[in-house]
C-alpha cells in the first residue's frame, strides 16, 4: 500500500483517439503515441482511453489494444481505460485482456469500468446480442472481475490466466449518482465524466464521499474529475481553438456526428441559440484560455471540489496545438496547491 499525504493534485490525460477531418484512425493512433510520450515527460500520472463505438470521430473502440500500444512505447506513466464499458464484455474476457496487459507492463495498468454502452442503442444491440440488458448486472460484474483477479480464485473451475493474483486497480466511472453509490459501496476510486455530463457532478462526489466504505484497494475516498481543456498562449487563441470541441458537441446534440472539424471564426455561423445553450451546458466544466486564466480557474475548481486528481481531455484540431495545450495544462497543475488540503493518496501502487 502506498500512502502519501499531499496538497498536490495529480493530473492525467483522457484520449478518445479523436479522428480529425481529412485524417484517418491510423493518423490518430500515431498522434496518441506522440501525445502519450510527451505526457509522460510532463509528469502526467495516467493516460487513459475511452471505449466508444460507431462514431466517425472516435477511434478508441478496441480500447485494450490501444492500451497495450501506448504502454509499449512509454515506461513510467500508468495506462488504462476510462473506461471499458463492462456490459459490452464478459468479466472473464476483460480479466484475461487486462491480466495480459498487466503481465506485460507490471504496475502500470488501470482498469476503469463504466456501465453505459458507449454508443447508440442499435450498435449496443449489435455488440451485446442476447445480453442487451446486462448493464443491470454492473456491480455483480465488478465483483466477478475482482474474483478473477484474486489469488483465491486458483481453486475455481473458471480462472483468468493471465490475470489471477495480479490485483489490477479497478475504478468505477460514472456520470450519475448511481455510479457514485456503486463506487462508495465497493470502496473503489471514482472517476466522474464531468467533461460531458456536468449536471450531477457535485451531488455524485458528495454522495460518494458520504457513503464510502473502505476496501482492500482503497482506505479513503478518491475522486478524479475529467474536464475539457483547451489551453493556448492567449485567451483569444484558445477561444478560437475551442470552436472545434464546440462543433463536436453540437454534433452530439443534433445527432449529426462528424470527424473533428477545424476551428471557425464565429460559432454564431454554426449554431442557433437553443443548440448553443445545450452545448454550453454539457461543456460547463471546460477550461479554455491562456496560462493565467487556465491556472486561476483550475485553482478555483480544485478548491471548490477537493478532487484528488484532474484528468484532461482536449479535442483540438491541430495536433501541435493539442500537444501545446497539454503542456500548458501540466504547467498550470504543477502550480496549484490547496490551501486546506484534505487530499490523501491511498491507491495501491505496486
Amino acid at each position: 500500500m502506498h500512502t502519501e499525504k499531499s496538497n498536490r493534485i495529480l493530473y492525467s490525460a483522457l484520449d478518445l483517439a479523436t479522428v480529425v477531418e481529412g485524417k484517418t484512425p491510423a493518423d490518430s493512433f500515431h498522434n496518441s503515441l506522440e501525445l502519450a510520450q510527451k505526457a509522460e515527460r510532463l509528469g502526467y500520472t495516467r493516460y487513459w482511453f475511452a471505449e466508444h463505438h460507431n462514431m466517425a470521430g472516435v477511434a478508441s473502440s478496441a480500447t485494450a489494444v490501444l492500451i497495450g500500444y501506448i504502454a509499449g512505447v512509454t515506461s513510467r506513466i500508468r495506462v488504462g481505460s476510462g473506461g471499458i464499458m463492462l456490459p459490452n464484455h464478459s468479466p472473464l474476457i476483460v480479466a484475461e485482456q487486462f491480466g495480459t496487459l498487466a503481465s506485460l507492463y507490471p504496475g502500470r495498468i488501470d482498469l476503469g469500468l463504466g456501465r453505459a454502452p458507449g454508443t447508440d442503442q442499435l450498435t449496443a444491440m449489435a455488440i451485446r446480442g442476447q445480453n442487451f440488458g446486462a448493464e443491470h448486472n454492473f456491480p455483480q460484474d465488478i465483483q466477478q472481475l475482482q474474483q478473477f483477479f484474486s489469488a483465491e480464485n486458483s481453486t475455481s473451475n473458471v480462472r483468468a490466466i493471465p490475470g489471477e493474483g495480479l490485483h489490477i486497480p479497478i475504478w468505477v466511472l460514472g456520470s450519475s449518482t448511481d455510479s457514485a453509490r456503486v463506487a462508495a459501496a465497493m470502496g473503489l476510486p471514482y472517476a466522474f465524466a464531468s467533461h460531458f455530463a456536468p449536471a450531477y457532478f457535485l451531488e455524485a462526489i458528495r454522495l460518494y464521499r458520504q457513503n464510502f466504505q473502505p476496501s482492500a484497494q482503497l482506505k479513503t475516498p478518491y475522486v478524479m474529475a475529467c474536464v475539457n481543456v483547451v489551453a493556448a498562449d492567449t485567451d483569444a487563441e484558445a477561444n478560437k481553438l475551442s470552436t472545434s470541441v464546440k462543433q463536436l458537441f453540437l454534433g452530439i446534440v443534433t445527432g449529426k456526428r462528424k470527424k473533428l472539424q477545424p476551428p471557425v471564426d464565429d460559432m454564431d455561423d454554426v449554431w442557433n441559440e437553443a443548440a448553443e445553450a445545450a452545448v454550453m451546458q454539457m461543456l460547463a466544466y471546460s477550461f479554455i484560455g491562456g496560462p493565467e486564466k487556465i491556472k486561476k480557474n483550475l485553482q478555483l475548481f480544485a478548491e471548490q471540489t477537493q478532487v484528488n486528481e484532474i484528468m484532461a481531455t482536449s479535442h483540438i484540431y491541430d495536433h501541435q496545438a493539442k500537444l501545446h495545450s497539454y503542456k500548458l495544462f501540466s504547467e498550470a497543475m504543477q502550480k496549484i496547491q490547496l490551501n486546506n488540503p484534505q487530499i490523501e493518496e491511498t491507491l495501491i501502487v505496486k
